[in-house]
């Protein structure tokens, strides 16, 4: 099976949930079998300079990208006012991208273009015109429901207003496009449905996000020490900014009262500067670091406080695989059937939160057996290969129906 994989950002580091996403499911691809092109985009925002590649990133037989700069601008997003495109769309779209996709597409052949994400989709008509490969699009979120979410957490005012402007037409976007793909590969069970009640009738399979187990070595001294909570994650994407500040100032403030020797650590790229004043004896800001799992590793909880967002996240799986106890919101947990108090801890309000650190101080050994319990649930759920083969199943499939 040849498979040309297209991303909007270089699938690397592992520093964020896309790039985990792409890098396991690709890597097992390739171990199952299949042969790999990567043809990315090395963005501003995210670049990554390739000749610092570690020799272990081989599972592509070939890797080509184009450097774009497609940052927010002004006067571009005040001008979109003025059109039916969609904003968060039309920033991907660049000429040297689609003359190196037209190349690839008249040098080789694939069996199948995998698109990761939406935001490639402006190049459907692309692939349709130069080659005879299906398309399947990995949708790792319905990408309008992620912006729907953070409209209408929004305050008042013209901010709200602009976001819910955005939304409308990135939803329309995401809607058209429905019908373009021959495969939608879906995070989650919950994703799928979505885009089968807007209409989808093609080919689907639900394809969560994997892990390779041996990846991932628990360390259980964390839970001899104090407690203590780690969050780890972008902070350039928006519900990850948004669900940490809103933990912040509704829950954290009560939590440090009533236990005065708890300590939160915050690791994420691109953490605003509002964040590093916070710094105090129970509050630790460190910006981007080298090694996410060595951070997690240190830490006997793990918080993920998300209020809007839609598909898998990334790193709850691997904090579960490493042995941690996550608190999350059910929305975090999203694509995750990890249950409370076995698993993993939810909580959805100020409340909530104070409830489970609560939980943690008083059943120390417990928190343990969770996190346990959470290893044993990641890899008799998540396992990396076995995801892959049902996404392979599905491409031979519709390659053996294109023959017939």
């Amino acid at each position: 099976m040849r498979i040309l994989q297209l991303c909007k950002k270089f699938p690397y580091p592992l520093k964020d949930g896309e790039a985990i996403a792409i890098t396991h499911l690709s890597k097992a691809l390739r171990e199952l079998g299949c042969e790999l092109t990567l043809l990315s985009m090395n963005t501003k925002k995210h670049y990554f300079d390739i000749r610092t590649l570690p020799k272990s990133f081989n599972h592509y037989k070939a890797i080509y990208f184009s450097d774009i700069d497609n940052e927010l601008k002004a006067k571009d997003a005040f001008l979109n006012l003025f059109s039916s495109d969609s904003y968060h769309i039309s920033r991907f779209v660049s000429t040297d991208f689609e003359q190196q996709l037209i190349y690839l597409l008249q040098e080789n052949e694939y069996d199948v273009v995998q698109l990761e994400t939406l935001y490639l989709a402006p190049y459907i008509p692309t692939i349709r015109k130069y080659s005879k490969a299906k398309v399947a699009m990995r949708a790792h979120n319905v990408e309008h429901e992620i912006w729907q979410r953070i409209a209408e957490n929004a305050s008042f005012g013209p901010r709200k207003w602009y976001l819910s402007h955005l939304t409308k037409k990135l939803k329309n976007f995401e809607l058209a496009q429905l019908q373009n793909y021959d495969v939608l590969v879906s995070i989650t069970q919950r994703d799928l449905d979505i885009y089968k009640n807007f209409g989808y009738e093609n080919t689907s399979v639900v394809t969560p996000i994997g892990i390779d187990n041996s990846d991932y070595l628990a360390n259980d001294a964390s839970y001899q020490e104090a407690l203590s909570i780690s969050f780890i994650g972008s902070l350039d994407w928006m519900p990850n900014l948004e669900g940490l500040k809103w933990f912040l100032e509704n829950s954290w403030p009560a939590i440090v009262e009533k236990y005065p020797d708890i300590k939160l650590h915050i690791a994420g790229r691109n953490t605003p500067d509002w964040m590093y004043k916070m710094n105090s004896k129970n509050l630790k800001v460190y910006g981007e670091i080298p090694v996410a799992v060595d951070f997690i590793n240190k830490h006997s909880i793990m918080l993920v406080p998300l209020l809007s967002g839609s598909g898998m996240r990334a790193k709850i799986l691997e904090g579960m695989a490493l042995g941690k106890v996550v608190i999350s919101t059910k929305l975090g947990l999203e694509g995750i059937d990890a249950k409370h108090q076995k698993e993993v801890l939810v909580a959805d309000s100020a409340s909530d939160f104070m409830d489970c650190i609560q939980y943690c101080y008083q059943q120390n050994g417990e928190l343990l057996r969770i996190g346990q319990r959470a290893q044993v649930f990641v890899a008799r759920e998540y396992d990396n290969l076995e995801i892959a083969r049902r996404l392979l199943v599905t491409y031979q499939k519709i390659k053996v129906k294109a023959i017939s």
